[in-house]
């Protein structure tokens, strides 16, 4: 039988050899951090409004979110695991993304139209920390990790546009 502590997984990041410095790594691994608590953030913001909204828009703002959410926990996952195949741990608890996160938590229940306008403004945020971070990945020519999150920037652009669509019905 294998013991407990054999399973668990031993860090080798001095050891990997990708074309990426170390120090490079872990910069990429703390902007990637940060790209993850805001998706993580937003998607459980998005799915609690798909849950609770109300209105004459009910039905096209409840599959709209469903395709946002659904689409950011595929996200999710590929930048967890990108953090984990640069070496590095990838955050995991409530305290680690809110601690991260420039996404402010909604508790309320705001109406519609102001579900909308949050939303937009937490995916331009994300446009935002997402580009800083394509910036890093390109400069340390780490093409890999630029291209998930200049995928994920056009993703969050096409998500603002079809918010503010409905905004302007």
């Amino acid at each position: 039988m294998t013991s407990r502590a054999s399973l668990q997984a031993k860090p080798a990041v001095s050891s990997l050899n990708i074309g990426v410095d170390k120090k490079d790594r872990q910069e990429l691994a703390s902007r990637l951090s940060k790209v993850l608590a805001d998706t993580y953030l937003l998607n459980l913001k998005t799915q609690n409004f798909h849950w609770n909204v109300v209105g004459p828009h009910f039905y096209g703002l409840h599959k709209l979110t469903e395709a946002q959410y659904e689409d950011m926990a595929e996200a999710i996952d590929d930048i967890a695991e990108r953090i984990r195949a640069i070496g590095h741990p990838a955050p995991g608890s409530f305290v680690q993304f809110a601690t991260l996160s420039r996404i402010e938590e909604e508790t309320g229940r705001p109406s519609a139209e102001d579900m909308i306008k949050q939303l937009v403004r937490d995916n331009e945020i994300c446009c935002r920390n997402l580009r800083e971070a394509a910036e890093e990945a390109e400069n340390l020519k780490d093409m890999n990790t630029a291209d998930l999150l200049i995928e994920r920037i056009g993703q969050h652009e096409e998500n603002i546009w079809m918010l503010r669509s409905v905004l302007s019905q």
